[in-house]
């Protein structure tokens, strides 16, 4: 069973995400969390959108692997909003955060979590893509999720699993725990391999 083979290893998760640390300990994945300041996350413009989250994770991972030790096995993870070809990141002040919103409003849009694994010997990354629809959002909606919650630290400028995911998010089709911030299917089957091939 994996989490007795994850038992050999020290697991890091490299996130800040509060959501990312409840998600990894609902896999019933012992792990402490490590994060280093300043860690570049540019990408080339001309980079296609859909790579960009698992570009990102791949920069994160290098730069833990420095200071990483012979019995580490890291996780990083990136998470992307995607409108057309129009990225969205994290909004820079509440009026960013309504733009953003009013944009996400009655449209699908496309999320994209990049992961990387990274063990002394190894490393895997994959990314995982999720579609939402939101239903039409009045202004007053937004308003009341931007003055109420904390879009300012995700990306899209909101969180599925909060009032307006709750009440505005009329369909997805994909992982929901991907829209949170990591794709606990497919990264617990990535750990598996990622094991057995370093056994």
């Amino acid at each position: 069973m994996l989490l007795e083979k994850l038992k050999r290893y020290n697991v890091v998760l490299a996130s800040n995400s509060p959501r990312r640390r409840e998600l990894l300990a609902d896999l019933g994945i012992e792990f402490q969390v490590r994060t280093l300041e300043g860690i570049d996350e540019s990408y080339p413009p001309e980079m296609p959108v859909l790579e960009i989250a698992e570009y990102i994770s791949r920069k994160k991972a290098r730069a833990y692997q420095a200071e990483m030790a012979e019995d580490e096995l890291i996780i990083t993870a990136d998470t992307v909003v995607i409108l057309g070809d129009e990225v969205l990141g994290k909004p820079a002040d509440a009026d960013d955060a309504r733009r953003m919103l009013r944009e996400l409003s009655g449209k699908v849009h496309k999320v994209v979590t990049g992961v990387t694994i990274v063990t002394a010997n190894a490393t895997r990354s994959f990314s995982a893509v999720t579609d939402v629809e939101f239903a039409p959002l009045s202004d007053e909606d937004i308003d009341y999720y931007v003055d109420n919650y904390h879009p300012l630290d995700k990306a899209g400028a909101y969180g599925i699993q909060e009032w307006i995911g709750c009440m505005g998010v009329r369909h997805i089709n994909g992982s929901f725990y991907n829209v949170m911030g990591l794709p606990l299917h497919r990264l617990y089957n990535e750990l598996n391999q990622c094991i057995m091939h370093n056994a």
